[in-house]
């Protein structure tokens, strides 16, 4: 069953049109993340949902129940939309104790005492605040707030869980952990959710599905793997993880799967198409991930040679910047491998086969 469906959703502020015709149904118990670049329209389509912006067009449902559809002038109010939310600042209330925050939301629906008390110290207990509940909430870390937070929004058992770029305020390690604390609260309690973020990592280790965004436009809907693996567009292809984008030119296909030649190369390479019935010879950009590039000796087949720009050691990996003519190529390699700034190494396409756009779509995109 559909605990949310977005149907043609468009949103105007004046004359500026910021989301434009989303379409989008998440499951119950789904974790969906809206991604993209600031200013591509996930936070309006998330406060859209919540009740806090009207939508000039479309549909809104959560569940069965229509709470958004213009046309028909309906409009249920937020509060009375079931739907829970967290913001990037906590809004933790600093005159109350951890429990008054948490219980709030119980409190203000008029909830039986006994019910408050149990609800409120079982949802501490599952974000691990159980020994913390008659301290004020603001001696609490930034990590500890947020789990506030997120139980405040849970405690009332919402339909849909909202939640805007909540752990933006986190330094990168505890943003590591409290994603993966996050995760696991999601698993236990089954509340679907949707996550607002413009970082890929976070989007990528969440997710159930990704919505990737841009300028107000969904460009793709998937899984983490989908969005990563095949990319629907050199935008993604560039937004999710880094990429390589090498000109090429079609040589053959069959249906989706082509045989393309490297710009400048003499190599011949097997690729994804973006889309069918391309005419033999067209100009195309192949996107093509750092980590399924591989050194080779000289000589071998399908090997190309790159000029060593520089390299970078990682830890667990090495990151090389080289150059194949004009075109920058990145790849990894094992810590131990050593190669020469300014000399020369052979590299194939080994790992899993790239994606080939046409090379139009690249250039509009402007990366």
């Amino acid at each position: 069953m559909s605990a949310l469906t977005l149907d043609h959703l468009t949103i105007h502020f004046g004359p500026v049109e910021a989301v434009r015709q989303v379409s989008l149904s998440v499951r119950e118990g789904e974790m969906v993340s809206l991604l993209g670049p600031s200013g591509c329209g996930k936070s309006t389509i998330l406060r859209t949902i919540a009740g806090l912006y009207p939508p000039t067009r479309g549909t809104i449902r959560v569940g069965t129940q229509v709470v958004n559809d213009p046309q028909r002038n309906i409009f249920v109010p937020p509060e009375q939309r079931q739907l829970g939310m967290v913001f990037q600042s906590y809004a933790i209330w600093p005159h109350m104790s951890v429990f008054e925050n948490v219980a709030y939301p119980l409190m203000v629906r008029k909830t039986p005492k006994p019910e408050v008390e149990d609800r409120t110290h079982a949802i501490l207990k599952l974000v691990g605040l159980e020994g913390l509940a008659r301290r004020p909430a603001t001696d609490l870390s930034g990590g500890q707030q947020q789990r506030i937070a997120i139980a405040r929004s849970l405690v009332f058992e919402p339909r849909v869980l909202l939640m805007d770029e909540p752990l933006s305020n986190l330094d990168t390690k505890l943003r590591l952990k409290m994603g993966i604390e996050l995760k696991r609260i999601q698993e236990r309690t089954g509340v679907t959710t949707i996550y607002v973020t413009h970082d890929q990592s976070e989007a990528l280790a969440l997710s159930d599905k990704i919505v990737v965004m841009r300028g107000g436009r969904v460009e793709q809907i998937g899984t983490p793997a989908e969005i990563y693996d095949t990319p629907a567009s050199p935008f993604v292809g560039w937004f999710i993880g880094s990429s390589n984008f090498i000109p090429a030119t079609l040589v053959s296909q069959q249906e989706k799967v082509a045989r393309v030649a490297l710009d400048g190369t003499g190599i011949d390479v097997d690729a994804r198409l973006s889309r069918e019935n391309l005419s033999r010879e067209e100009p195309l950009i192949v996107c093509a991930r750092p980590e399924h590039i591989r050194i080779v000796p000289r000589g071998s087949p399908g090997a190309v040679e790159v000029k060593v720009l520089s390299g970078a050691y990682l830890g667990e990996r090495r990151q090389w910047l080289a150059s194949l003519g004009d075109v920058p190529i990145e790849f990894f390699t094992p810590p131990e491998t050593v190669l020469q700034r300014n000399g020369s190494a052979w590299i194939t396409f080994a790992g899993a086969a790239p994606t080939a756009f046409r090379r139009t779509e690249h250039e509009e995109f402007g990366h």
